[in-house]
């Protein structure tokens, strides 16, 4: 349907109308946003519930300090600008780590195709420009053009005028950019049940907003047939959900020359080893490069793929088999790796339908799986260890201090907030995500402050002191160089829903157990009193030694398979500290170098680990060396 776009003054007109026939206190600062939907709704003839239900799917309405997203989609409406955002490259070229981790083969550095020019629904925002006679920057970062631009470009793709929601299904439908049936269904599926439910929260910039609920809309999703998308087959050999739009793209299990193979091992999971672990990732990248590296046999791997804009996730390998993805061999071998769209830092936001789509795939996994729904088996790529000390600087730090692990747990309906007697020694990590903004360096050009917004993340310093130093790593600074405020530098950060011991407290700072450190960060209302175990070195031990990896005792081993060595990370762990316990595990090497499965060995040993937190990663030690000791 085209429309005429309005002018300026025609738009404020309206919109001072609108403005005048709502109470007053229905005016304020905070509730401007709720407004702009309002006229541009009426504006463009789209149902105001459907157009706040489309934005929040995409942004949850917030603004996100006007930097793009994941998928390079800008504001509220999630407009899509490659050309301003960049083309991305890849996620596992990128560093030194090695992401099989597995030292008994050669290290694995595959060198990723240069980034093709991204499909052209990723290029939504100059239609949207054209549609309100403005221009794409403008668009980009005033949130009222924004919200016209997505209302016009939603009632571009209507063919006829509706007031009804339910009939605007097919609209919704082509908003998402999905190219098959399965996948933009599975998004309109999502706004018609928040239109259902409703919803209510305070943006990242404090605007207060209000969808209210509407059940019982039966939308028209015959509408599909007339969109032209490709039809969705089943796919057989998918592990996912029914509620999601779930493709099959395998990547290839291949031998190559000079007895190499890619891009996976065959396993047999859980019986062989159980699965202990979810690890997030995203992809620095889009989805097409994504789709074209799994393929690619001398590449690396991941078990599913999820898009942005829409949803949609792909699976590659059957989570019974081992994919090379976390850069921790002993990590891989127990844990399902999913790829998420987009770049930790130059894109520094994650649609609501990736968040929402992710949370239930882990969820479906980990009730398959019997995976505890906690930060100590649902990680980032961030919270994986070095497997020895020289790979530690070389760790890859997605998805980064901008993922917003609160809201994916609430999704998963396991809030994050802990549970346990106030004054516990153990504490949940729990700042308000939108409120806590601490300035990383490096977004978009290295040393240069990036733009504030929400972040999961807490900085530690050495003493009580917003001026003091932070926290020295010495394993990702091995020349003794201090931690930095850049995005990936993770040496003095803890991460929503991680659990710490308090070391010391004075007035509103609190120190926790960091590194072998004391540190330090303002704010008792970040946190959460927890119960759980706690770790500390048994009596008449100064120090016991931290391992990246729960590898066997050498006498486990088979003469068929190489004892792999148990080396320490460079850290100090002494006397009287105390660290969070987030699993107790035995000793594992899965032996895999060789192409055909019958080699492959999973070698057991009677050596019992205990996983703590560390630092910002997780680590373990030995069982024999600590004791083991209740938190309330």
């Amino acid at each position: 349907m085209s429309r005429r776009p309005l002018t300026l003054f025609a738009t404020c007109a309206l919109a001072a109308g609108l403005l005048g026939a709502v109470p007053a206190q229905a005016q304020a600062a905070d509730a401007q946003r709720q407004q702009t939907f309002a006229a541009a709704a009426h504006e463009f003839g789209v149902p105001e519930n459907v157009l706040l239900a489309v934005s929040y799917l995409e942004s949850r309405w917030d603004y996100n300090a006007g930097t793009p997203s994941t998928a390079a989609g800008y504001g509220p409406m999630h407009l899509t600008d490659v050309r301003e955002a960049g083309t991305g490259g890849t996620h596992h070229d990128e560093g030194t780590e090695d992401a099989r981790g597995d030292e008994a083969r050669p290290a694995l550095h595959p060198q990723a195709p240069p980034p093709q020019a991204p499909p052209p629904n990723l290029q939504t925002i100059d239609t949207a420009a054209a549609l309100i006679g403005a221009d794409a920057k403008v668009l980009r970062t005033d949130t009222v053009q924004n919200i016209r631009g997505g209302a016009a470009l939603l009632s571009s793709y209507q063919h006829n005028s509706a007031p009804d929601a339910k009939d605007w299904y097919g609209a919704v439908a082509r908003y998402s950019g999905a190219d098959d049936t399965a996948a933009a269904s599975a998004f309109a599926d999502e706004v018609f049940a928040t239109i259902s439910t409703g919803m209510s929260r305070t943006t990242d910039d404090g605007q207060r907003l209000t969808l209210n609920a509407t059940p019982g809309v039966t939308p028209a999703r015959e509408q599909l047939r007339s969109l032209g998308l490709k039809p969705s087959a089943p796919q057989p050999g998918t592990e996912c959900p029914k509620t999601v739009a779930c493709l099959s793209v395998p990547a290839p299990y291949q031998e190559l020359p000079n007895n190499d193979y890619g891009n996976h091992d065959l396993a047999n999971r859980p019986q062989s080893q159980k699965i202990d672990y979810i690890v997030i990732h995203d992809t620095e990248g889009y989805w097409d490069t994504a789709m074209r590296l799994i393929q690619d046999p001398t590449y690396v791997s991941w078990h599913y793929t999820i898009r942005s804009a829409d949803g949609q996730i792909a699976q590659h390998v059957p989570t019974k088999d081992v994919a090379w993805h976390a850069g921790n061999w002993f990590v891989n071998a127990k844990s399902i790796g999913i790829e998420h769209e987009g770049f930790a830092a130059k894109g520094t936001w994650y649609t609501e339908a990736m968040y929402r789509a992710s949370s239930k795939l882990v969820g479906y996994l980990a009730h398959k799986y019997d995976i505890p729904l906690d930060r100590a088996h649902i990680i980032g790529h961030d919270n994986v260890p070095g497997t020895i000390p020289s790979t530690i600087a070389g760790m890859h730090w997605d998805p980064g201090p901008y993922w917003d692990w609160s809201h994916y747990f609430d999704l998963l309906h396991a809030p994050l907030t802990g549970i346990g007697r106030p004054g516990s020694p153990l504490i949940t990590i729990t700042p308000d995500f939108a409120t806590n903004q601490p300035i990383f360096t490096g977004c978009l050009t290295p040393g240069t402050p990036c733009a504030a917004r929400g972040s999961g993340s807490i900085v530690l310093h050495t003493e009580p002191s917003d001026t003091a130093p932070l926290l020295k790593d010495i394993g990702l600074h091995p020349d003794g160089s201090a931690t930095t405020m850049g995005v990936s530098d993770v040496g003095s950060r803890v991460e929503t829903g991680q659990k710490y011991v308090v070391a010391e407290t004075r007035d509103d700072w609190t120190a926790i157990w960091y590194l072998g450190q004391k540190g330090w960060f303002r704010g008792t209302h970040a946190t959460s009193p927890t119960f759980g175990l706690v770790a500390t070195p048994k009596q008449g031990l100064a120090t016991i030694p931290v391992y990246g990896r729960a590898y066997p005792e050498p006498t486990a081993y088979p003469t068929t398979v190489p004892a792999q060595p148990v080396t320490p990370l460079p850290y100090t762990l002494s006397a009287g500290q105390r660290y969070s316990v987030g699993n107790i595990l035995g000793s594992e090497y899965y032996s895999a170098t060789t192409f055909n499965q019958a080699d492959h060995v999973v070698v057991k040993g009677k050596t019992r680990y205990i996983q703590i937190q560390f630092g910002h990663r997780i680590a373990y030690v030995k069982a024999e060396d600590i004791r083991l000791l209740p938190a309330f």
